[in-house]
């Protein structure tokens, strides 16, 4: 299984990465199956540069904030008017209220909305199969409903946490795991709104509570130097830690 990062700037668009957008591939039956975790804000167009978006064959949105759903509208426009005709519907799972959101972030009435480009799935505690990927979410704690995303291939496994505070869901749903993608958009030290986001310290946290291998910071914003992120997870998980950059692979 294989992670790329095609966007991790946290709350808008950076000078060096569009917003949350991770590209997940898995070998299986001859073929490579495709999801992404969240579009938001100008990933659709870095996506061209490592795939076809029409490849894809499903999204997964931790939440509708637009920093992580909002590119969505051009992909309904990439699928709708393509040359080559529209496209076969695809899933996209996501949270109560994901087709009305998307139908009015493009200025549609919600029937059609966007229902004849998307099938759109609401979670509901059961697992998502796609080809050989399996896909657990559990609901986090942030200002909407939010989601974090297990996604495994039946050997190796990688969590995405989405926009979460600390909690234990997200350390239950990340235990064992091969990589935790964590957001550390705070900063230890000062007056950060709680159960909104999580700090370095508090992703390096649940990197060991959960027994990870690999934590992967991202969702940091371009206000902040994420080397800081980087120096307060290692205050306390003493594994591999990797800073999320556009275009950076893993294998996981």
């Amino acid at each position: 299984m294989r992670l790329t990062v095609i966007g991790c700037s946290g709350s808008y668009p950076g000078p060096d990465s569009a917003a949350s957008c991770y590209l997940v591939e898995a070998e299986s039956d001859g073929r490579t199956w495709r999801i992404l975790l969240d579009l938001g804000s100008g990933a659709l167009g870095t996506l061209h540069r490592y795939v076809d978006p029409l490849d894809v064959d499903a999204v997964f949105l931790s939440h509708l904030h637009p920093d992580h759903c909002f590119d969505v509208s051009g992909y309904y426009v990439m699928r709708k008017y393509h040359p080559e005709g529209p496209q076969p519907r695809i899933p996209i799972h996501g949270p109560r209220g994901t087709a009305e959101q998307m139908a009015r972030a493009y200025g549609l009435p919600a029937q059609p909305g966007m229902n004849e480009q998307f099938e759109f799935h609401v979670y509901d505690g059961q697992p998502a199969h796609l080809g050989p990927l399996t896909v657990d979410v559990v609901r986090v704690v942030h200002s909407v409903t939010a989601y974090a995303l297990r996604v495994g291939d039946g050997v190796v496994t990688l969590v995405y946490s989405g926009d979460t505070g600390p909690c234990t869901p997200l350390v239950e749903l990340a235990k064992g795991a091969d990589l935790l993608l964590a957001e550390a958009s705070f900063r230890e030290g000062v007056a950060n709104p709680e159960e909104v986001h999580m700090t370095g310290r508090d992703a390096g946290q649940a990197a060991v509570d959960a027994g990870v291998g690999t934590l992967v910071l991202t969702h940091i914003p371009p206000w902040y130097d994420k080397q800081l992120a980087y120096d307060e997870a290692r205050l306390v998980f003493d594994g591999r830690i990797e800073l999320a950059s556009s275009g950076a692979s893993y294998e996981i």
